[in-house]
């Protein structure tokens, strides 16, 4: 079986593609359960966030065409149009993949922590669904130990820079004085969590949270001064805000264009600072258009990354060094898993082959047979039935010259020879007492 990694992320796919591909919270249960019934699937996970959409299964070769057809069906997209802008990775690729995501080296942000709890999110998701075997499982596992290692040994989450980060960092470059601005956010997550954190520090005192549920939004607002209203309350919150940032696991956009410029009008045309975070798109893309709106989405956000990026760059390093180790660990040990099913496998298959032996000189026992001549036929069936396959597949390598399987077949079936032998005692010189 084979470990695969099939996805696709910001780096490969367009926040519209991006948006279509992704997975609601409502439809990974659903989701998982599919994936995992697929012929050839043996283990599934999925990681879904607003940059990447990735499926991490334990399949044979046939796996990876299947796991596509289905994503793209899922999703009612085009195979062919998928797999443009799809990425796959197999074993020792696959758990360095996961790893790197893992420990943000592969996020936008470079580093960004939110990835590793989005991360355990989707395991423990696939623990629930009943997607994960030992495979997975202790991949997971592996992969949580090495980020760990790397946020430990490294500097690469010193002073944390998320997406949420340079959202606020982006907004900074229009407001001279976050004191005076009044800011709306939507959502109640952990993205918006570290936005309103982020604008409270950087001196932004009027702060709305909108939410489906007002308690949540009172969650993230009450600590920092806020204000928390729901959903319906959007349009009359939005007249007031200067800066809008959001970012919810809504299917359909929360802000059209109609809505916002109802409340251009109320502002007197003010200009506004919008942040699309989510994936899919909380603000339609037409309220782009509007002469006093500047919408951004994750996309847009590049350019403050590519500056966080650099000054990172050395702790990535060293973070890349310490996954190559994991991902050798890693390997090592699934080696000696697989070693460890072999001999299992080959020892049942030897008491099978004694038992059978040992039932069959018993029952001639009790037929009264010579016991002589039942243990010396015990032990010719047993030695005869040990060697016989054994004997076939060496004979078949030597007619195909399969010189690996031959060259290995000693250390497998013979034992090892001493590493040197002692030469034997040069006999005694008899003494000649016969006269001259």
């Amino acid at each position: 079986m084979t470990l695969l990694a099939l996805g696709i992320n910001h780096r490969t796919a367009t926040v519209a593609v991006r948006e279509q591909v992704a997975f609601t919270p409502t439809q990974l249960e659903s989701a998982l359960a599919e994936l995992r019934s697929l012929p050839h699937i043996s283990e599934a996970a999925v990681l879904s966030t607003c940059n990447r959409t990735e499926l991490y299964c334990v399949t044979d070769a046939a796996g990876e065409q299947i796991v596509l057809d289905w994503l793209g069906r899922f999703h009612n997209l085009r195979v062919e149009e998928l797999a443009r802008c799809a990425y796959h990775y197999h074993d020792n690729d696959a758990a360095r993949h996961l790893m790197r995501v893992a420990v943000g080296l592969d996020s936008m942000v470079l580093g960004e922590p939110q990835i590793l709890g989005q991360l355990k999110d989707a395991y423990q998701q696939a623990r629930q669904a009943k997607g994960l075997g030992g495979e997975l499982e202790r991949l997971f596992q592996h992969t949580f130990a090495v980020a760990k290692q790397v946020r430990t040994e490294t500097g690469i989450g010193k002073n944390p820079v998320s997406v949420a980060y340079a959202a606020v960092s982006m907004a900074s470059r229009i407001f001279d004085d976050f004191s005076r601005a009044n800011a709306l956010l939507i959502g109640a997550g952990e993205t918006i969590e570290l936005v309103a954190r982020h604008l409270h520090e950087a001196g932004v005192r009027q702060l709305t949270v909108a939410n489906r549920t007002r308690e949540r939004a009172e969650q993230v607002s009450s600590s920092l001064g806020g204000t928390a209203i729901t959903l319906p309350e959007i349009p009359d919150a939005l007249e007031h805000a200067d800066i809008v940032i959001s970012s919810t696991a809504s299917p359909l956009p929360i802000l059209g264009k109609g809505m916002v410029e109802r409340a251009l009008k109320k502002r007197r045309h003010r200009p506004v600072f919008m942040v699309d975070i989510a994936v899919p798109r909380d603000i339609e893309p037409e309220v782009g258009e509007l002469a006093d709106v500047f919408l951004y989405t994750v996309d847009d956000l590049e350019e403050v990354i590519e500056e966080n990026r650099r000054h990172r760059q050395v702790a990535a390093d060293q973070a890349e060094s310490l996954i190559e180790h994991g991902v050798g660990s890693w390997q090592h040990e699934r080696r000696i898993r697989n070693g460890g099913e072999v001999i299992r496998d080959y020892r049942r298959h030897g008491e099978a082959l004694r038992d059978q032996a040992r039932d069959q000189a018993l029952e001639r026992l009790a037929k009264g047979e010579d016991p002589a001549k039942v243990v010396e036929r015990l032990a010719h069936q047993l030695a005869s039935r040990l060697m016989h396959q054994p004997t076939l597949t060496i004979r078949e390598a030597a007619s195909q010259e399969n010189h690996d399987l031959l060259s290995a077949a000693p250390r497998l079936l013979l034992p090892p020879k001493p590493a040197f032998e002692q030469p034997a005692p040069p006999a005694k010189r008899q003494k000649d007492d016969t006269p001259a």
